[in-house]
């Protein structure tokens, strides 16, 4: 039981889940700001063209009742979501891309015979194969 509880605390207290945790707080909280933006502003706009916006749009069949605003605002805050997601995630690539170093291209380690075209090892002064000189 002590290697399991170590175990767990070890895994527990890795960087990885720590900074999954953190983005999941953090993206609840940014939950709460879209889904007050879509309350709040688009819904009301919507429902100038709308009457009642799309919060108190359902539809009955039979003795069900379908919130389908609910639904059709659940899905604008997805899409909201999403898009900024892929901004965040563009914008950190991008600063990524800047920080790296061009990479310099490795010195050779061979050349070619002149005589025969084998690749020959670079310090070689005769090629192993036609056995020609080669400087």
């Amino acid at each position: 039981m002590k290697k399991f509880l170590a175990e767990f605390k070890e895994f527990a207290l890795r960087g990885n889940v720590m900074d999954m945790a953190i983005g999941v707080v953090i993206g609840a909280a940014f939950k709460a700001i879209i889904d007050a933006l879509t309350e709040y502003i688009i819904n009301p706009i919507i429902g100038c063209f709308i009457q009642g916006g799309l919060e108190g749009w359902t539809v009955t069949i039979g003795k069900a009742e379908l919130c389908l605003g609910a639904f059709i605002m659940a899905i604008i805050n997805f899409l909201i979501i999403a898009f900024v997601l892929f901004c965040v995630v563009k914008a950190m690539n991008k600063l990524a891309s800047f920080r790296k170093k061009p990479e310099e291209e490795a010195a050779p380690l061979t050349k070619k015979c002149p005589y025969c075209q084998s690749e020959v090892d670079i310090k070689a002064i005769k090629c192993p194969h036609c056995t020609s000189s080669i400087q």
